[in-house]
């Protein structure tokens, strides 16, 4: 069975990870507002959620007898995402937050899930869906949050 293509679909999910990380740490550190300490341990909480996630898409590309990306050279050319840029506003951070899941959700439907199904990896499938449902209450979260501002 061939599953290169699926090992690169999850070296790139692994690299989107990682740049959510370091995003996600740097919000927390950053984020100004009236709402700071919300947000601030809102973000400390997804970016301790994203470590698990990165682990978890790391072992399964092992278990797959792939090799996971280990560098941030490679995250950063391998990430469909871009580094922050926000300019740390809350609403800001929000709604490049909501982009970034919106993105990964979109690549997991279109790219990810059809490899696996593809390639008859049922648990790559399912380690997917549950990464796609923990994002898409994220963006419902973060839809409603910024439904006041």
């Amino acid at each position: 069975m061939d599953n290169q293509k699926l090992i690169n679909f999850l070296n790139q999910m692994l690299s989107n990870y990682f740049v959510l990380y370091v995003k996600l740490h740097r919000y927390h550190w950053f984020v100004q507002g009236r709402n700071f300490f919300i947000l601030h341990e809102k973000f400390e909480e997804m970016y301790t959620r994203f470590a698990a996630d990165l682990d978890q898409i790391a072992e399964r590309i092992l278990m797959i007898n792939g090799k996971p990306l280990a560098t941030m050279r490679k995250y950063l050319k391998e990430s469909t995402l871009e580094e922050a840029n926000a300019d740390d506003k809350e609403m800001e951070i929000i709604a490049q937050l909501l982009q970034d899941f919106e993105q990964i959700v979109s690549e997991i439907n279109k790219l990810g899930i059809p490899l696996a199904d593809e390639a008859k990896d049922d648990p790559t499938a399912d380690m997917l869906t549950n990464l796609k449902g923990s994002l898409e209450k994220d963006i419902w979260m973060l839809k409603a949050y910024s439904a006041y501002e």
